[in-house]
Parts: structure tokens; C-alpha cells; sequence
């Protein structure tokens, strides 16, 4: 059974565990037990794949995920925001402060919070034809990644994909209509976005044409085989006529199979699943090119591209089914024979892809981290347009706003405020820390500046751009994502609060 002063000294342990932003808040290499490696600085990501035992811990972990899940952004602040206030709660708890009033004092902190990051918030109006506030706050977010050279072209790809995809009348993005693909080779700046799909697969026989264009695409789920018995069966075939009439069978089973394709008007086969060589010969000497052994996810994302209908029986293939695309081409990369499929200018543009390229395996995956979290900032960017700078600006407005509104307050839930306040001190501290300046002495001198300015907008100067201005520096980022931090990480904090033992099922 493990008591409340153990609790506590986990707490701490967790607190000051910040394998998010210390020693310099860059990169991190986690090694698996399979012998796999990821470099990686996503908070979700590092909290993923360590080997977590103690419970409390485990809550760390789930608040990071769901940061992730609900916001795609922000993952590294909620855990170290989460630490900070568990800190605090400590040394309350060593003088005497109920955990109650603890967790009452914390609550009422957050809203106070968040009301305050409702009133330094902006909006702006951005379209089609006006991208340039979502490149920049997607531009903030990939800072601070692995590919911060060439964040410019990657929130660029970014935005145009989730407009692509988006309904703005509705302010809705459906992030399952964008596919993000990477291949190893290349360099980074060889990224690029395509409005349609891309498939790493190619043309069944070397000698089918490697670009169709006005495809006809006919998207299968059924075999190029003939059909079998659902049950058992043997066969016995003791002379060459019993042999010559089976293949003459087989054959017109193809036969069936591949006019039937070109009967409805079909210049291209996709199918879920593979044929043999005789038909794929057949394929290729009637001129109907094909692709097989193609996932069920990427058959879909084909199908919604192209207008097109899967099809489980060739007895229901129509013309109405077909998918239709302006460009359907194989691609070449390097001096490899890795090929892959682009299916271009299709009926139905909003299914995008977005084609990474990179120096190695680690590099890609890294990107298409980074790319999730851009792609997720721009959508709440189009949920909800409103936005707060960031360099820990409003970390500071918020510490400033809670601690003048802790005296307003007689019992004790006061010193849980003031608590409150000095652990939303620790973002900017942190960010101070990491980018080499004196962390205490940085963070004394920005939050003076906001008081006598009365500029919420001062942040810590990260890229030592000669102004706290954070609206001159154009660092912002999502008003609902950082309220979520604050919800999110209270929420949990909260609820170690209330923990008083954890029971093994040894102790009974």
C-alpha cells in the first residue's frame, strides 16, 4: 500500500522529471527493447513509448495523449505545466494545506485563466486566397521540430492541404481525407503536397503503360481468379484432354473477368488483392493496366478521390462505378527500383497527400510528427480563428492575472491561486533555460515589462530578435489549444490530489 508521503516523493520525482525540456530542450533518442530507434522532441511521443510502472505517472502519460488527440499541439507544455502544479501542490501539502482546498484553489485558478486568455486573445481572417496568418501559426508550431529550415514550404503544404479538405462554411476539416506519405531519399525540401492520392505500388507487369491519362478506374475487391468451393474438395486430372478442358476453363474465367472490365469502359484495375502471372499476361496483352495487393485504406482514400464505387463482385461493376482521374502515373525515385503510383487531378479533390522525403527513416517519421501537428493547428484554426502569442506571453499574462486575483479570495484556497500562478511561471522559465539565457533574471524582466506596459503581448525573446514584442515576432498559436493545456493539466492534477493510497493487489 503505498501512503500519501510516498505519493508525495513521486510527485516531486515527476515534477522535476522533464525529459520534455531539460537539458536543452532539443532532441531526444529513445532506443525500444526490439532494438528500434526514434529521435523525436513530441512530448505524446517520448511519454509513449517509455516503459512507465509507477500509476500516478501513468496519468502523465494519458494527459499527454489526450492533449494529443484533442488538440494534435502542445503536448510537451501540458505535462511540464502538469509537473509544476504538482509542485506546488507539494509544498502546500508540507504545510498543512488540505488536499481539498488544494484542488478547490487550482480550480478556481483556471478559470480565472482562461478568462484571462479569452481577453488578450486576437482574431484574424484569413481564405483561400489569404493563407498567410495559418502559415505563420504553423510556422510557431514546427519551431521548434527537427525541420525548423524549412518550416516555411511545410506549413505552406500544411495549410493548402487541410484548405483542400476543409468546409469552411461548416468550419470543418476532416484531417482522414489527408494521407501523409514518406519515402526514404531525397532531401527535405523535395516534400511536396498532391491533390490526389499516392500509392506505393506499381503497375502489375513491367510492360503495362506507366501513364494513363482521362483513367477510367474500375476499384476491386474481388480476386482475378476463377472461383472456389466452399468446401472441400479433391480432384483428380489422369489425362492431358482432362487438363487441356481445365485450363481452357480457367482462361475463359479470365477472360470473363477482364472484358467484363472493359465492357463498362474501365482504362485501369485497382484491386485489393493479387493475381497470378497467366492473368496478369492476360491483363497486359488487352490492354487494361492493373495494380494489386492495394490496402483497404488506401482503396477507400481512391475511391473518395476519384468518385468511384468499390466493387466486391464483377457481376455489379457498372460504368456509374468507375473512379475517374485526370492522371494516373508511375513514378521512379533515385537510382533504386522503387517505384510508387500517383493518381492526379481526380474528380473529387478534396483527398490530398502530402509526400515526405528525407536522409533516413528517423528524419521522415520526425516529419510526419511535425506535419500532424501543423496540419492539427490549422484545423483549429478554421474550428476557431482565435489566437494567443506565444514565447510564454500568455503563461506570464495569466500568472500576473491569477496572482492579483488570489487576494480577492479569504480562506486558504488563496495560497492554491498563488500556487497556481507561480507554476505558470515554469513555461517561460523553460523556455528561457533552453534557449541559453539566465532563466530567474529573463523571466523578473519580461514580467516587469508586462506590468508597467500593460502589454500582454511580452514574451521571452527565444531567437534573440531585439524585442519581447511577441506580435512583432509573429509567434502565436491556438487560443483553444492553450486553454486545453490549462484545462487539461489542472483536471489531472486534481485528480492525483484526491489520490490517498494506491493499492497493489499484493496488499491483500
Amino acid at each position: 500500500m503505498l501512503k500519501r508521503p510516498t505519493l508525495l516523493l513521486v510527485w516531486l520525482s515527476l515534477a522535476s522529471f522533464e525529459p520534455l525540456s531539460v537539458p536543452k530542450g532539443m532532441d531526444k533518442m529513445l532506443q525500444s527493447p526490439d532494438g528500434d530507434v526514434t529521435t523525436t522532441n513530441d512530448g505524446a511521443t517520448i511519454l509513449e513509448q517509455m516503459d512507465v510502472d509507477n500509476q500516478i505517472a501513468k496519468l502523465l502519460v494519458e494527459l499527454s495523449r489526450s492533449q494529443d488527440y484533442e488538440i494534435g499541439d502542445g503536448t510537451t507544455g501540458v505535462v511540464v505545466l502538469a509537473g509544476a502544479l504538482l509542485e506546488q501542490a507539494q509544498k502546500l501539502l508540507e504545510r498543512g494545506v488540505h488536499p481539498i482546498r488544494v484542488a478547490e484553489g487550482y480550480e478556481t485558478a483556471s478559470r480565472i485563466a482562461v478568462e484571462n486568455l479569452e481577453k488578450i486573445a486576437q482574431r484574424f481572417d484569413f481564405g483561400v486566397n489569404n493563407i498567410e496568418p495559418l502559415v505563420q501559426t504553423c510556422m510557431t508550431t514546427l519551431s521548434s521540430k527537427i525541420v525548423n529550415r524549412c518550416k516555411r514550404s511545410l506549413a505552406e503544404i500544411s495549410v493548402k492541404a487541410v484548405l483542400a479538405v476543409a468546409d469552411l462554411e461548416r468550419k470543418d476539416v476532416n484531417l482522414d481525407l489527408i494521407k501523409v506519405e514518406g519515402k526514404v531519399g531525397g532531401k527535405l525540401e523535395d516534400t511536396e503536397l498532391i491533390y490526389g492520392i499516392l500509392v506505393d505500388k506499381e503497375m502489375s507487369h513491367p510492360q503495362m503503360p506507366k501513364q494513363i491519362e482521362d483513367a477510367k478506374i474500375a476499384i476491386l475487391t474481388c480476386p482475378f481468379e476463377p472461383p472456389k468451393p466452399k468446401t472441400k474438395h479433391k480432384m483428380d486430372i489422369d489425362t492431358v484432354e482432362k487438363f487441356q478442358t481445365l485450363r481452357k476453363q480457367e482462361q475463359q474465367y479470365f477472360n470473363n473477368m477482364v472484358q467484363k472490365c472493359k465492357g463498362v469502359g474501365a482504362t485501369l484495375v485497382i484491386c485489393q488483392w493479387g493475381f497470378d502471372d497467366e492473368a496478369n499476361h492476360l491483363l497486359m496483352h488487352r490492354d487494361l493496366p492493373a495494380v494489386r495487393w492495394v490496402g483497404g485504406v488506401e482503396l477507400e482514400l481512391i475511391a473518395i478521390a476519384t468518385g468511384g464505387r468499390i466493387v466486391p463482385r464483377f457481376e455489379e461493376l457498372t460504368p456509374e462505378k468507375l473512379g475517374k482521374a485526370g492522371l494516373v502515373r508511375e513514378k521512379a525515385f533515385g537510382t533504386t527500383k522503387d517505384r510508387m503510383l500517383y493518381v492526379e487531378h481526380c474528380a473529387n479533390s478534396r483527398a490530398v497527400t502530402i509526400f515526405i522525403r528525407g536522409g533516413n527513416k528517423m528524419m521522415v517519421e520526425e516529419t510526419k510528427r511535425s506535419i500532424h501537428d501543423a496540419l492539427c493547428v490549422a484545423r483549429n484554426l478554421i474550428r476557431n480563428n482565435s489566437i494567443v502569442y506565444g514565447g510564454g506571453s500568455s503563461e506570464i499574462s495569466c500568472s500576473i492575472s491569477v496572482e492579483a486575483a488570489a487576494d480577492r479570495y479569504p480562506g486558504v484556497e488563496q495560497y492554491a491561486i498563488r500556487a497556481f500562478a507561480d507554476a505558470l511561471d515554469s513555461v517561460p522559465m523553460a523556455l528561457a533555460e533552453n534557449s541559453g539565457l539566465q532563466p530567474i533574471e529573463t523571466l523578473s524582466a519580461v514580467k516587469s515589462q508586462q506590468i508597467k506596459e500593460n502589454n500582454p503581448y511580452c514574451g521571452i525573446d527565444c531567437n534573440d530578435a531585439g524585442t519581447n514584442d511577441m506580435r512583432e515576432q509573429n509567434v502565436f498559436e491556438t487560443l483553444i489549444g492553450k486553454q486545453q493545456q490549462i484545462l487539461l493539466a489542472t483536471q489531472v492534477v486534481k485528480m492525483i490530489l484526491k489520490i490517498d493510497d494506491v493499492i497493489s493487489p499484493s496488499d491483500f
